[in-house]
């Protein structure tokens, strides 16, 4: 098992610009934002900051904080990023509607699939990851419980043009619908996990991340074989270790062979080329796992 940090780099429709005194400011495509960072303990490369919005943070009883934007930035608007396509829109939750950092494993993924492929994306949100994968020649079981982020999903998949791809649209709870593909005796080329800390299924079923998380990466290897070829594990959850997840993970996955690696997901600044770490992560490759 190796230790590792990956680092999401600049690209035409995404950087962030910089960061310091507990936030960040980032360009969406034409737009610019300041969003609440306290991982970013440093000071700022520029004192005066030009954004067409702002992310004010509040308490859990008014929504965790509101948007404060000035006229200009329309309800959503397309990005790229190669030949995938998504909107960007100004959430309630603080984030654009996407999560710029996964752009480390979207390559990586659409390396080691093709034609023939199937993946599962878990807590698959609005699809990047499964578009990056469907692109690739795989079909994709895309999961999640918001019926609202499946939608946005499905729309980003007409945006990159891959409305004939093999994808599977799945409404569910991610557990409930785990244990129904390992009893069914499923297999997947690979898995992409990136559950939140907290979270709801369609019928109100409760996710927590500590409590639930072992049991997601033994289904997630119930449904691996020694032919597939990845398992990537996304953590938000900042008090969690990049270590513990590891250790976890080795376990959960024994017997597979291929390679384990884990540690912290950054973001690339543009203005000193600072790293502002984002996540944890795990990789599991199988490449040569069954050889």
């Amino acid at each position: 098992m190796k230790l590792d940090i990956l680092t999401a780099e600049p690209w035409a429709d995404y950087g962030l610009v910089d960061s310091g005194h507990g936030r960040k400011l980032e360009r969406y495509g034409p737009y610019r934002f300041i969003r609440p960072e306290p991982q970013a303990l440093w000071s700022p490369a520029s004192p005066d900051w030009q954004a067409n919005g702002e992310f004010v943070g509040g308490s859990e009883e008014d929504g965790g904080g509101r948007w404060n934007l000035d006229g200009t930035v329309p309800h959503a608007w397309p990005l790229a990023r190669g030949p995938l396509k998504f909107r960007a829109n100004n959430t309630p939750f603080r984030h654009l509607g996407f999560f710029p950092d996964m752009e480390v494993h979207w390559d990586w993924m659409a390396e080691r699939v093709g034609a023939g492929s199937e993946v599962l994306n878990v807590f698959g949100y609005t699809g990047v990851g499964t578009l990056a994968c469907a692109a690739a020649g795989a079909g994709v079981t895309h999961l999640d419980a918001s019926k609202k982020a499946v939608s946005a999903a499905v729309e980003n998949q007409r945006l990159s043009g891959l409305a004939d791809a093999p994808v599977r649209w799945v409404v569910d709870d991610a557990l409930k619908f785990m244990r129904r593909e390992v009893r069914r005796a499923r297999r997947y080329d690979g898995i992409i996990l990136d559950p939140p800390k907290y979270g709801r299924g369609p019928e109100g079923e409760v996710w927590e991340l500590y409590r639930d998380l072992p049991e997601l990466l033994a289904l997630a290897r119930s449904l691996l074989d020694e032919r597939s070829a990845f398992l990537v594990l996304t953590v938000y959850a900042i008090r969690m270790s990049a270590v513990a997840i590891a250790e976890l993970a080795g376990e959960a996955l024994a017997g597979l062979g291929g390679t384990i690696t884990a540690g912290e997901m950054t973001i690339r600044e543009e203005a000193r080329g600072r790293l502002l770490p984002t996540a944890i992560f795990v990789r599991w490759d199988g490449s040569g796992a069954s050889a």
